[in-house]
């Protein structure tokens, strides 16, 4: 199967083609804005790069969120025009989940915690154990997830995600004599946070795209919380409306 990925969810821009899990073209760059200027210039290198053109495609896969909502709707509504201009189904991946299969882990018994830093103290926040999520996403407040996930002295979780900086100061405020630990195998360690995973990569959105079926993974947004924008409460030009009591 040869698969179109598309992901804008975060902090960086990236197009990629694959076949039965092999890398045809690829095409990413890390970058807070400008994914809409940079997308459709991506995917046209990426697919000219694996040959074939847009017709050897048999499916699209984009990331839903959680993540930024102006690059939410960039990477959907480009995957979604560009599946219904080619008539190919286009498969939802979750940015949580994504991140989670990016981290090579050792043993089963560790999970992986995947944690998306979501600004005002919050993070986006999904435990996994091998393919299989705990349960459902949520934004939580970092102690909150430090509270209910983690606990001093048992350690048994790998962390991804731009959130696990959050994690780690916060246990180090909970538990100072706990964290950070020295080994470098050691998930909260200084130097698993210097090698922290921060973006899904290629590899991870290849295999979900050819593994989740469209019909149960749509590429609908996946939003966790209100966005921070707020419609305007009078149209352009109208007066304010007049103080009570004055």
């Amino acid at each position: 199967m040869r698969v179109l990925v598309i992901d804008t969810a975060l902090d960086a821009c990236t197009a990629a083609v694959f076949e039965d899990g092999r890398a045809l073209g690829v095409r990413t760059e890390l970058m807070a804005r400008g994914h809409s200027e940079r997308l459709g210039g991506f995917v046209r290198d990426a697919v000219a790069e694996a040959g074939g053109g847009f017709q050897s495609l048999d499916r699209i896969g984009v990331t839903v969120g959680p993540g930024s909502f102006t690059g939410l709707r960039v990477g959907l509504a480009f995957a979604q025009g560009l599946g219904a201009a080619l008539d190919l189904p286009v498969v939802g991946i979750s940015t949580l989940e994504a991140l989670a299969r990016s981290k090579e882990v050792q043993s089963s018994d560790l999970g992986v915690l995947a944690a998306i830093d979501a600004r005002r103290g919050q993070i986006y926040f999904q435990s996994f154990h091998g393919d299989r999520a705990d349960a459902p996403p949520e934004a939580l407040d970092v102690d909150e997830a430090c509270r209910r996930f983690l606990k001093p002295r048992s350690f048994s979780w790998s962390l991804v995600g731009s959130g696990a900086p959050l994690i780690a100061e916060a246990l180090s405020r909970h538990w100072p004599e706990t964290n950070p630990r020295s080994a470098k195998d050691e998930p909260f360690s200084s130097e698993a946070l210097t090698s922290l995973i921060r973006n899904p990569t290629v590899e991870a959105l290849a295999a979900l795209t050819a593994a989740h079926d469209p019909a149960t993974h749509p590429p609908t947004p996946l939003y966790l919380r209100a966005p921070d924008a707020t419609p305007p409460t009078r149209l352009p030009g109208q007066a304010r409306p007049a103080a009570v009591g004055a």
